[in-house]
């Protein structure tokens, strides 16, 4: 009878040590990945606050070089494909044409004394470069919680939890083949 009650006490720690194991692994899956989640929104944020400052900026250099209409047009495509975005992938590169678009828009103030010298430009401009930071640091933030909760999720013995509860690895924003490069600038008047 002894034996019996050992027998049972012993396969009841057992069970309670494992169910611990998958409880404390699930819960910090979990933890995890609404970690990744919250650093995706606070990029999606800072992407948001960005697409904001946009059509001012637009206006603005408006103002002084009407006949850019291209480059205009340009920068509202790529508005309005950055927040028709959705999912990583998809807002990465939008974000990445957007960037290049802004930076074709805002090489157009050197052409422009004046527009340089305009404090609203100036303002704008200068809100647009500390958004930009906030979006380099905000990539940065969830691309390390994605790695870490990749990790998590690859590991013995979470990973045979992970799997059973249906955690998937997440993806990094990352910038799309041929935006590292600087887009190419070219104000040479036509000779017509």
């Amino acid at each position: 009878m002894k034996r019996g009650v050992s027998v049972t006490v012993v396969i009841l720690v057992i069970i309670a040590i494992v169910a611990l194991i998958v409880f404390g692994s699930y819960n910090s899956l979990v933890s995890a990945d609404e970690d990744v989640n919250n650093k995706w929104s606070q990029i999606d944020n800072q992407l948001q606050r960005r697409a904001d400052l946009i059509p001012n900026l637009v206006e603005t250099v408006k103002g002084y070089a009407a006949h850019e209409k291209s480059v205009f047009a340009e920068v509202t495509k790529a508005r309005e494909k950055l927040i028709g975005a959705s999912g990583v992938a998809q807002k990465a590169e939008a974000s990445e044409e957007l960037s290049g678009a802004l930076s074709r828009l805002l090489a157009i103030a050197e052409n422009y004394p004046d527009l340089k010298a305009d404090a609203n430009f100036r303002q704008l401009q200068d809100e647009l470069a500390g958004t930009e930071n906030r979006i380099a640091v905000a990539r940065m933030d969830y691309n390390n919680a994605v790695q870490a909760y990749n990790s998590k999720i690859r590991k013995f013995p979470t990973v045979i939890i992970a799997n059973m509860f249906g955690f998937e690895k997440k993806p990094y924003f990352k910038a799309e083949e041929g935006t590292r490069q600087a887009p190419e600038v070219n104000f040479k008047e036509d000779d017509n």
